[in-house]
């Protein structure tokens, strides 16, 4: 593709060289340069790309993207200068690949809770519908079929687009996509056109990379901020940050909630662990999902159908069809009458959520025993505030280890006990060792008990100093539940 092609869209503040060259790839790190690559030099908070224009520049780049010139410009090499590299990598991504977000109908779900569970949703619901959609999520990424492993919430603007137009080729019409607050932070998501953007909540997390709650805040409303007057933007108004959301978007502003009047308004009509009988909008249907943060999960997913354009019983009765998602309230059941749950719920509000969701089902004869960790490496503020709720809404809590990553694992259990209020000394024990603790569960446990093992979900390995160890909360339970039930 041409320079000048790429460079659409693009405020550019400097050209010095020939804007038609060909360019045969885009790339941000100087590694990755082959011959006429188009090189585009951005500032991390580690490195700065610049530094490496002269050696990209050596593997073959004709054309650089830059925010400042180098001193010596060489021969035969197109220098672009522009305020913003990443920005403008955005925009270059999708160019290069076609603008695959404008021939689909691409929607984002942000939020601290909820963003895999309501884009899986949404995907399923779509395939029941009966149409070839992508997907973009935490667990994996879809196209139809076909799956790729994820490896982060937000791939690159590059791998995104990458994605997108190969959707586009395949025939979908829909691509769903969880927008986290790094990836918009990072101007991953430049470039891209939203036809919907969906908001679960906002609670305390990732305040180890935004600081503060309040620039947490702002990058998450970037998102609505940035969308253009044909877009849709769908917010959780029973959340105190939902309407914050939607205070200077240009989309059209959708509502829904359950506490309050909202576009799309739902109720929880019954619960157990098998299902709920819910009503949305004045219509009642079953799903086999469950806990009271399903309920929004669902009535999001059918705010988000609507305004696509499709009937309302025909999405609930996709929805009913609907299975859960991988390692989100995922339950089963020993021989032994002991019932087990897996999730991810590794913020505050995601395990006093569960927690609670579990406790409206349970009759209270049964005890509720809950093993969770904090990763290490991340936010140090909500241990604590973890450790209170757990040990104040279960039966017992044994703290242990999620994925340490580089800290101590019994400094990391020492902070989150530092939040155990003393009426609840009695109710929790530490055992730093994952699979023991959770042996630990299994061994307590009478028949009819509820053990909840928390934080970790899909996940299929446990990161210790920089290395992930193969480590699955389901088969360690199966496992070791066949081993002790002997």
């Amino acid at each position: 593709m041409q320079l000048i092609e790429l460079l659409n869209r693009i405020p550019t503040l400097e050209i010095h060289g020939n804007n038609t060259r060909e360019v045969s790839e885009l790339v941000f790190d100087s590694r990755k340069v082959t011959e006429n690559s188009l090189y585009i030099a951005m500032r991390g908070t580690v490195v700065d790309g610049h530094s490496f224009i002269a050696s990209s520049i050596e593997k073959g780049a004709k054309a650089i993207v830059c925010e400042e010139l180098p001193e010596n410009l060489a021969d035969n090499v197109t220098y672009v200068k522009v305020k913003d590299s990443s920005k403008a990598l955005g925009q270059l991504a999708s160019n290069f690949y076609g603008n695959p977000s404008e021939q689909l109908n691409l929607i984002g779900v942000t939020g601290t809770n909820g963003k895999t569970s309501v884009s899986t949703l949404l995907f399923d619901v779509f395939k029941n519908l009966g149409y070839n959609s992508a997907l973009l999520s935490t667990v994996e990424i879809r196209i139809g079929d076909e799956v790729i492993p994820a490896t982060h919430t937000t791939p690159d603007v590059i791998t995104i687009n990458k994605i997108l137009a190969k959707a586009v080729y395949e025939g979908c019409e829909y691509a769903f996509m969880e927008v986290s607050s790094h990836g918009i932070a990072q101007n991953r998501i430049e470039g891209l056109h939203f036809k919907v953007a969906g908001f679960t909540n906002l609670t305390h997390d990732h305040l180890d990379y935004h600081k503060t709650f309040d620039e947490y805040l702002k990058t998450k409303k970037r998102f609505f901020d940035e969308l253009d007057e044909t877009a849709v933007a769908i917010t959780n108004i029973d959340d105190k940050n939902g309407n914050i959301m939607l205070q200077n978007t240009k989309a059209k502003k959708v509502s829904y909630a359950l506490k309050t009047m909202a576009d799309y308004h739902g109720r929880l009509l019954e619960v157990d662990f098998n299902g709920m009988l819910l009503n949305f909008n004045g219509k009642e249907f079953w799903t086999t999902l469950t806990g009271k943060f399903n309920v929004y999960n669902l009535l999001l997913v059918f705010g988000i159908a609507s305004e696509l354009s499709f009937e309302q019983d025909e999405i609930l009765q996709a929805i009913s069809q609907l299975k859960r998602v991988s390692g989100r309230f995922e339950t089963f059941k020993s021989d032994g009458g002991i019932f087990f749950i897996v999730d991810y719920a590794h913020t505050p509000d995601a395990l006093e959520n569960i927690l609670d969701s579990i406790n409206d089902i349970r009759t209270k004869n049964e005890r509720l025993i809950t093993v969770f960790g904090c990763g290490g490496d991340r936010d140090h503020s909500k241990r604590p505030e973890m450790g209170n709720i757990a040990t104040k809404k279960s039966t017992l809590a044994i703290i242990t280890s999620d994925n340490p990553r580089t800290e101590d694992p019994a400094q990391i259990i020492k902070e989150i006990e530092a939040g155990v209020e003393p009426q609840n000394f009695s109710k929790y024990t530490s055992i730093p060792d994952r699979r023991e603790a959770i042996k630990m569960a299994i061994k307590f446990a009478e028949p009819k008990d509820i053990v909840l093992v928390a934080g970790k979900g899909h996940e299929n390995y446990q990161e210790i100093n920089g290395v992930k160890h193969h480590f699955d909360d389901k088969e360690v339970i199966n496992e070791l539940w066949k081993l002790m039930s002997k």
